[in-house]
């Protein structure tokens, strides 16, 4: 029965651990946190600004820097309030639904960066190897049509993640290792055969240059 009540508690939560290598969750951590956070808002928003502002900026460059800015806002955006949760408010637990909710944007837009920051070096490649055709070969329209199939590509990517998650019991342990919610972090927890999960985020992770795997 103690078995069976810990499986169901553990099935609807986890507990968010704090950084790895870091065991004391001080209130005063979140500080630094926040002042990270804005910073990083700050400085994606100029960035975004400048770009917009400045006619002389609508290069593809500068179109896939904005993709990479926004998916770095967003991936803080999603990341942070179980962070500060923990140093600040103390409530480390987080429930299921909203762990792999928070998962799956994380590990959506991380590949969103990495396929980004492969298509800047394409960019970068063409632009040296072959300058006279670079402005009919990366036009505007081209460049929306890649940010769409990064995004509509990561989305079919990841989205059985939350499914292959569900589909586990976790009757050992609710504890995650992180201050946020990772596949391979929830995946070591499981108590039932993980080898679909296994498999699928080496395909994944095999999709996506330096991306860590899922």
């Amino acid at each position: 029965m103690l078995n069976s009540n810990a499986s169901h508690a553990n099935q609807n939560s986890f507990i968010l651990t704090g950084n790895p290598g870091m065991p004391d969750k001080s209130p005063w951590m979140a500080f630094p946190l926040g002042f990270l956070y804005t910073l990083t808002l700050l400085g994606n928003g100029t960035i975004l600004a400048v770009i917009k502002l400045d006619q002389s900026l609508r290069e593809p460059m500068y179109y896939f820097l904005s993709i990479l800015t926004l998916s770095d806002v967003t991936l803080s955006m999603f990341s942070l309030p179980s962070m500060l949760s923990i140093f600040w408010f103390n409530t480390p637990e987080i429930p299921f639904d909203a762990c792999i909710t928070q998962m799956f944007f994380i590990h959506g837009f991380e590949g969103v960066e990495s396929r980004v920051l492969v298509s800047m070096a394409f960019n970068t490649f063409v632009a040296i190897q072959d300058l006279l055709c670079y402005a009919s070969i990366l036009t505007h329209g081209t460049i929306g049509k890649i940010g769409i199939a990064f995004l509509t590509g990561e989305v079919c990517l990841v989205f059985p993640v939350p499914f292959l998650i569900k589909q586990l019991s976790f009757c050992l342990s609710n504890v995650l290792s992180r201050s946020y919610c990772l596949h391979q972090d929830a995946m070591r927890l499981a108590c039932a055969s993980t080898s679909i999960n296994n498999l699928y985020g080496f395909i994944t992770s095999s999709s996506h240059c330096g991306w860590k795997p899922l």
